[in-house]
């Protein structure tokens, strides 16, 4: 959309942030946020960490993904019960599809098609074919539904419950599900490693992440937990995930402790706290990986966390209640 364009030195010294490469940094790429309390969807400029625009969007936007291919930008319009449907270049909207009634968070099988949506309010994941809006299945699961995960060869789709505090495993070739996995007071997020081979579910008001083995009966192999100096136990709130392709760094955003907790992929340690900004809710990484985006809810803003440094670069004003996060190039 942009030419490429790096921040000069200069720039970089007025925002009081580390120098990290002398490369094009995002390589054109954008990010769609959504503002929950404004309904309107925010386009970030990745060269120039500007808005370039605000789009109005449905009542309540919250979960919001990409296609496969970048094109499309998918954004759950919870409070008008749909799925709404942008060009990602004209970030006009394509078109609606159903869902069930409070639409929170949603994954797309990885060929695209189809999308399946966790509805808060009716205790379902409605599967929809993207293409032609027909409903394929509701899967009942348990109480306040929102968190979706699907493993990479596309078999199995995880959903978590907030209030039956289970992670719910749906075999995708007959939608049922196979496996109840109790994990932690209120899970938040289901999110596969690359290679499939571990799922991490984060429970909010448990506080902990639990480390699942798919390859073993889905059994957890261990539940991460956190412990911030100065911080009360009970504002450390893990809800976003997200994991290096290469297996070796996780991050997970913890809510109203205002940090982005960096963790060994490999060893499950927790190796550090990165300081966001206020109740940092979801997370997203850019398309090569060298940067990950935190949206902060409460300071309306969104940040840029280097992923090779570990290290908080910028903030970048965005809507009010920011809420998810994709980038796509």
């Amino acid at each position: 959309m942009k030419r490429h364009l790096m921040l000069s030195t200069g720039l970089m010294a007025l925002a009081g942030v580390m120098i990290v490469d002398a490369a094009p940094a995002f390589a054109q790429a954008r990010a769609f946020v959504s503002n929950e309390r404004d309904h309107t969807m925010s386009v970030v400029d990745m060269d120039t960490l500007k808005v370039i625009d605000t789009v109005k969007t449905g009542r309540r936007p919250r979960g919001i993904i990409a296609s496969p291919d970048g094109k499309l930008i998918y954004l759950c319009a919870s409070d008008d019960n749909r799925v709404e449907v942008y060009d990602a270049k004209t970030l006009k909207l394509v078109k609606t599809l159903r869902s069930g009634p409070d639409p929170e968070l949603f994954v797309l099988h990885p060929s695209g098609n189809p999308l399946y949506i966790a509805n808060e309010d009716d205790n379902m994941v409605t599967v929809v074919n993207v293409e032609n809006n027909d409903l394929i299945a509701e899967i009942p699961v348990g109480v306040e539904p929102e968190g979706m995960g699907i493993s990479p060869d596309g078999k199995f789709m995880v959903n978590t419950s907030e209030t039956t505090n289970m992670a719910h495993v749906v075999d995708t070739a007959t939608n049922e599900i196979i496996e109840n996995i109790l994990v932690d007071s209120r899970p938040r997020i289901a999110e596969f490693s690359a290679d499939g081979k571990q799922l991490w579910v984060s429970a909010e008001v448990g506080g902990t992440v639990a480390v699942i083995d798919p390859t073993d009966k889905w059994k957890i192999l261990k539940k991460i937990s956190f412990k911030i100096p100065g911080v009360n136990d009970d504002a450390i709130q893990p809800v976003g995930v997200r994991l290096t392709k290469d297996g070796s760094k996780a991050f997970v955003a913890l809510g109203p402790a205002n940090r982005v907790a960096v963790v060994n992929a490999k060893t499950l340690e927790v190796e550090k706290y990165l300081l966001v900004g206020q109740r940092v809710w979801q997370l997203g990484f850019t398309p090569d990986e060298k940067f990950l985006i935190s949206t902060n809810g409460n300071s309306n803003d969104i940040s840029i966390i280097d992923v090779a440094s570990e290290k908080v670069t910028k903030s970048v004003p965005v809507g009010r209640l920011p809420w998810g996060v994709v980038v796509v190039p």
